[in-house]
């Protein structure tokens, strides 16, 4: 999956030839900072696509989301008590969201300290960091696992496989749905896994991207309207909606690029569906990437689906096939493959304009 800020140094530094890489230094400009930033985000995006998380890793450590996620759980049993009024809880809600931002940029402070003693080394770092929270490889192994199991073990192995990445109800899934259901999970993720994060390390380093990480895991927990979490975890919901307007916008147009360069990629269309069908999904960012690799890929997808028993109407993005097939998933890899690719343009060129 997927740091922080990194600045051009003193003129000491730009004569040893470390400029671009070294970490930022108060009185550094924030452009300086964000191109910084942006080459360290093109050297995250190489190790996670190379390395991504290695299990043998993270069975001696504990992951830095799993992590997050503890503390989220504290929180919602301490804090979310089901005999305490709706604006209680509410309020109760805010005050948790508050205690993890703080806590986050508060982290990514103290980090970002440690590494600028650490010049070049604290640079490769930085984009380890970023690296591990980025879902560039760990979405597509997942989406892969899933296109690989249709061969594999049929429609049953292929229900077991989306179940780890999608919440709705695997045994009411056919062939089809489930194939849509892989391929939507890969347009919102390239979104909230890899855009989001990517964004918020441009615009606010390794405190920006604690904090996205943080808020959008509490999102995954605690963010449902369900009866326990449909008054605490208000603020989280709004707050994560907020943080991913503009990188849910980003993804479609990258993924609009990207289909420029697949062999049947349609660009026109995943434009035209972005226009008409991203405002009608019931997120108001989920639309916009789904809308995209509907058109791109010349496709139908969200529309009703169920979700833990209960029949959820969605309008359809795009206005291609609905029968979607297990090469459609692999397609749609490609796409995201394409779209990732399109972000590394994009950190470059930022790079390149500084």
């Amino acid at each position: 999956m997927g740091a922080e800020e990194m600045g051009a140094g003193d003129m000491d530094a730009v004569d040893r030839g470390a400029a671009s890489v070294v970490p930022i230094r108060p009185g550094n400009q924030p452009d300086e900072a964000c191109v910084d930033r942006a080459v360290i985000l093109l050297i995250a995006q190489v190790f996670d696509a190379v390395v991504g998380d290695p299990p043998a890793l993270w069975r001696r450590l504990p992951h830095p989301v799993a992590l997050v996620g503890r503390m989220i759980g504290w929180l919602d049993r301490r804090w979310n008590r089901e005999n305490d009024t709706p604006s209680r809880r509410r309020d109760m809600g805010i005050a948790a969201v508050v205690v993890l931002l703080v806590a986050a940029v508060g982290v990514g402070a103290l980090v970002v300290g440690v590494l600028d003693r650490l010049g070049l080394l604290g640079a490769f770092l930085e984009a380890a960091i970023v690296g591990v929270l980025l879902a560039q490889r760990s979405l597509h192994d997942h989406v892969t696992a899933v296109a690989d199991a249709f061969l594999a073990d049929g429609l049953t192995g292929a229900r077991r496989a989306v179940a780890a990445i999608v919440g709705r109800d695997p045994g009411a899934l056919n062939e089809e749905s489930v194939c849509r259901a892989a391929i939507e999970s890969t347009a919102e993720n390239f979104s909230d896994g890899v855009v989001a994060p990517a964004l918020w390390f441009l615009v606010g380093g390794l405190p920006g991207l604690f904090a996205y990480k943080v808020l959008n895991t509490a999102d995954s927990m605690i963010g449902h309207r369900t009866d326990r979490h449909r008054h605490f975890g208000w603020a989280t919901a709004r707050l994560d909606d907020l943080a991913n307007w503009v990188p849910a916008r980003v993804a479609a147009l990258l993924t609009i690029a990207a289909a420029w360069t697949l062999a049947d990629g349609e660009p026109g269309a995943a434009w035209r569906s972005v226009r008409r069908d991203a405002d009608q999904h019931r997120s108001v960012n989920a639309g916009w990437p789904e809308a995209a690799f509907a058109g791109a890929l010349g496709l139908r997808l969200a529309g009703p689906r169920q979700y833990h028993g209960a029949l959820v109407e969605d309008a359809w993005m795009g206005d291609g096939r609905a029968d979607a097939t297990p090469e459609d998933i692999r397609r749609g890899l490609a796409l995201f493959m394409r779209s990732c690719g399109a972000l590394a343009v994009l950190a470059a060129v930022i790079a390149a304009l500084g």
